[in-house]
């Protein structure tokens, strides 16, 4: 029994984005994809769509938390946001932690991606440590930026920092760390709770390591999870793997699935061809530099961006451009270190041609003129992603400091929807210049900055340059203003400044006041437990002790200790009860009697020796006992105690872990608040829109789904136009499924029928009778037996039945003891015996490509005319004898094959292939 209920990015739902699926096969669930939302749409854009002041996540993030403790397995299939960037919060907060698994690309550009995200909205915003709805009156400094901004600010800034789900950069590590990577096609077979589960990953295109994944299972069969593919070969990556060349034309190992569940929302999109693209790019790109204006190109930190940078590098080589191309992303170092080890996933022109600066591919050469470093680099990779016109900066203001807002120059900036980071930062001040241009090369989430920037650029475009009509669109002039609230974090100064330095040294002086207090309590309780554990050589001591100080009684010594005892209390703690003196004094030794006068160390007064005042030390003289040293439990319980906290500080989730962090960064970092505000933004910048999402459109996916020709198929991730674009489509194919399911959010569909499992032991004398028939990698056979509970076994046993009586004892029993169904009827004169046929079965289906394929191995000519019917007939046969030699295979229907012919050799040759490919099981 298959249950899917989508969490988010369901079909005919114009937001589309993130993907996050709930996959039950029997007992097992299966969370497909964990993808993100943008965590900052723009206010009026989403009360547009949504009809509410602010929208959130809030049904799908809560979805995901109740489901995330009984996730059994997780699949992920790309490494942007989209699909897996809720993962590490979940993982981290929610309980999110079964078995993970992905490919090793996307496990680091995921890491990578959500390692952006949780930075840069930190950077802007106080998300708060816990990241569930923080309150607005927790934030550090929330009373100054009250005051700067007013009433309807604040209440701008606590929608704002409303239901955004932001893990640490920490979590985000120990997240990832945990995920199991696979190679494509490296089947896995999983055990526990998932056991006789199956998966493998294939290639889908469009990012580099990106999954379709293969799930085998006994019970519900072989199920397809294919999302945003592209049959497309691009520079650094090669297609998808579901159009190999093979002789149907889909690859087989992922033909025919009983369940195909894949996105269509891109099914009524015609894309326009890749030469026009990456022509349109270049020349805007090429011809705005020229005019010594700047380029604005939002990109995300770590798939689509890698396509963008190649293009561009070997347009620059080509070109021999001067001109800087500058990347504004904390991460793209660490990316392209990445990507440079893992070339034997990359694919396209990367794998076969050398962007170096002759374009010669002699590298041997080069080698030998670089040092030893340069020739490490290029033993992996990164000769070829070197990109050496590329120039990295972690935020605008180290952009500005280089160069000029006048220097002609090209910006990638990071994210592409422009919600938060640098890329709005940089489009504030950058829309404002006349001759610059913002280049889109994506549509963005609905309800971001890039999709309004997209909407106004395409509602200016003709009907037939529109950006799914397979044409590419022109520039257009923006005007007027746009208003946007910007978010930033800005130092403290002058009183707020003096305020919040007040208060921290207001709260450190508590602090240490309350760890003087706790040591000071600590050392009672310490001088208590030795006090009552003393023995009767400590009261020696203490004999001693006063002997030293002198001869006066025990209550003088007393009331100077208690003296002293409180004078220790008020150094230490300051709160001293009233009556006693408040005055700091400290002795190191007490004084007794007249010291002053001059006496000799060797000589004695009136007989008696002088003795001098020491310091009242007691030495602890060891216990011992029958078995050696007594052992000082208090000390091993002290040591454990330090152990634990040890233990805790390395947990991730531990509070103190966090607030320990959290200090220190705030040490590193100066004192500063987050402040919101909405800049208006005067237009005047040029716009323009190229498509470089690298995703199959529409045409490419109405063929290559009813190649796969799915039993059932269920449509995720598309707008309403969409899915009954695809549908439509499907149902004018005969062969193609009419079992098609398009569930809504939070809507459980049930494919197929429950099947309950039951275990079962054969004995030894039933398994020697058995006739084994091999069916792909299992052997099959039939069986008629009997089903025998033991009292020493909990397992039932399945017997042989008990064979008729023979003839010799029906002859010497009784005829009223063998009942009439089992007596030999009399045999006719002259009639044969009777004789039972045993009956058989065939298991398998046939395919028709399968069948041609051996059929011509064999030298039989076959050909596919028609849907369904493969013509057979000998190659050596002349044209009169080549009609009868001719056979018609023909499937009529599920497990119906018809064999229509004259009788020849052909006819037995092709009869015999058809069994070959079927296991035949005889009772």
């Amino acid at each position: 029994m298959i249950t899917f209920t989508p969490l988010s990015g369901a079909a005919r739902k114009s937001r589309t984005t993130p993907l996050c699926y709930l996959l039950q096969i029997d007992d097992v669930r299966i969370l497909l994809d964990c993808g993100s939302p943008d965590w900052n749409p723009e206010t009026q854009s989403a009360s547009e769509s949504e009809g509410s002041t602010s929208y959130t996540w809030d049904e799908y993030c809560r979805n995901l938390r109740e489901c995330a403790p009984t996730v059994d397995l997780i699949l992920m299939s790309h490494g942007d946001l989209a699909h897996s960037g809720l993962y590490a919060y979940s993982y981290a907060r929610w309980g999110l932690k079964a078995p993970a698994y992905t490919t090793l690309p996307v496990q680091a550009m995921a890491r990578i991606a959500a390692m952006e995200e949780a930075e840069t909205i930190r950077d802007e915003q106080d998300v708060g440590d816990e990241g569930e709805k923080p309150n607005v009156d927790e934030i550090e400094g929330v009373t100054p930026v009250e005051e700067t901004l007013g009433d309807s600010a604040v209440a701008q800034l606590r929608v704002a920092t409303s239901g955004r789900f932001i893990a640490t950069t920490r979590e985000v590590q120990d997240a990832f760390d945990s995920v199991n990577t696979l190679r494509y096609t490296q089947p896995a077979h999983l055990q526990g709770k998932c056991q006789g589960l199956t998966i493998t990953p294939f290639n889908a295109g469009h990012t580099i390591g990106g999954t379709i994944w293969k799930i085998r299972s006994p019970s519900s069969g072989t199920i397809i999870y294919a999302v945003n593919i592209n049959h497309m070969r691009e520079r650094h990556l090669d297609g998808t793997v579901l159009l190999r060349s093979t002789v149907g034309g889909v690859f087989e190992p992922l033909a025919r699935p009983d369940l195909l569940i894949t996105d269509a929302e891109r099914a009524s999109v015609i894309s326009s061809r890749r030469k026009d693209r990456d022509a349109a790019l270049i020349d805007t790109v090429t011809s705005t530099l020229s005019s010594k204006s700047s380029l604005l190109l939002p990109c995300d930190p770590s798939t689509r961006i890698l396509e963008l940078l190649v293009l561009l590098d070997q347009h620059w080589s080509y070109s021999r451009l001067r001109f800087p191309i500058c990347l504004l992303s904390r991460s793209a170092t660490e990316m392209l270190t990445f990507v440079r080890s893992m070339m034997e996933w990359l694919g396209g022109t990367i794998s076969k041609e050398d962007v170096g600066e002759d374009g010669t591919g002699n590298r041997h050469d080069r080698k030998r003129k670089r040092g030893d470093d340069e020739g490490d680099e290029e033993a992996l990779g990164a000769f070829a992603l070197r990109f050496k016109h590329l120039e990295f900066f972690p935020n605008p203001q180290a952009l500005i400091q280089k160069y000029s807002s006048k220097d002609p120059k090209l910006i990638l900036a990071v994210p592409a929807s422009l919600s938060h980071g640098p890329s709005r930062q940089l489009f504030c001040n950058f829309a404002a210049i006349p001759d610059n241009v913002v280049l889109l090369t994506g549509r963005s989430e609905e309800g971001t900055l890039g999709r309004v920037l997209f909407n106004m650029w395409n509602e200016s475009q003709r009907s037939e340059t529109k950006w799914d009509k397979g044409k590419i669109g022109s520039n257009i002039m923006m005007d007027g203003v746009l208003k946007l609230q910007m978010n930033a974090k800005v130092p403290l100064q002058g009183a707020e400044l003096e305020a919040h330095l007040q208060q921290e040294r207001i709260a450190r002086e508590e602090e240490q006041a309350a760890q003087a207090a706790l040591a000071r309590r600590q050392r009672m309780l310490e001088a208590d437990e030795d006090d009552s554990d003393s023995d009767s050589d400590d009261s020696d001591d203490e004999e001693e002790v006063r002997r030293t100080l002198g001869d006066g009684d025990d209550d003088e010594y007393e009331g100077k200790s208690h003296k002293r005892d409180n004078t220790d209390r008020a150094a230490w703690n300051m709160d001293t009860d009233e009556g006693l003196t408040k005055q700091l004094l400290s002795y190191d030794i007490y004084l007794k009697g007249n010291v002053s006068k001059g006496t000799s160390f060797f000589k004695s007064v009136d007989g008696q020796a002088q003795r001098f005042r020491m310091f009242p030390y007691v030495e602890k003289k060891r216990r011992v006992d029958d078995y050696g040293e007594t052992i000082d439990v208090g000390m091993w319980l002290r040591k454990s105690k330090i152990l634990e906290d040890e233990a805790n500080n390395s947990d991730p989730n531990d509070p103190r872990r966090r607030q320990a962090e959290k200090v220190e960064r705030q040490a590193l970092e100066p004192p500063s608040k987050f402040v919101s505000s909405e800049v208006e933004v005067q237009m005047a910048c040029r716009l323009l829109f190229v498509d470089m999402e690298g995703l199959s459109d529409g045409r490419a996916i109405k063929t290559i789904i009813p190649q796969i020709s799915p039993r059932k198929m269920v449509i995720v991730h598309a707008s309403e136009g969409a899915t009954e674009a695809l549908i439509e489509s499907c149902s004018n194919i005969r062969a193609m499924t009419k079992d098609i399911h398009t569930p809504a959010v939070g809507e459980s569909i049930q494919i197929g029928q429950q099947i309950s499992n039951f275990s079962i032991s054969i004995s030894d004398e039933l398994l020697q009778n058995l006739k084994m028939s091999k069916f792909e990698d299992n052997e099959v056979a039939f069986v008629t037996g009997r089903v025998v509970a033991h009292a020493s076994s909990i397992i039932p046993v399945l017997e042989p039945v008990s064979v008729r009586p023979t003839r010799e004892h029906s002859e010497h029993s009784d005829d009223q003891s063998i009942p009439d169904a089992g007596r030999q009827q009399p045999r006719i004169l002259g009639s044969r015996p009777v004789a039972t046929l045993p009956s058989s079965t065939m298991i398998g289906e046939l395919k028709l490509t399968t069948l041609k394929s051996r059929l011509t191995a064999i030298g039989i000519n076959a050909e596919l005319i028609g849907e369904g019917v493969l013509v057979c007939g000998a190659s050596n046969a002349d044209a009169s004898n080549r009609l009868e030699n001719t056979v018609a295979v023909r499937k009529s229907g599920i497990g119906k094959v018809e064999l229509e012919g004259n009788v020849s050799d052909v006819y037995y040759a092709v009869r015999k292939e058809i069994y070959n490919l079927h296991a035949l099981v005889a009772a």
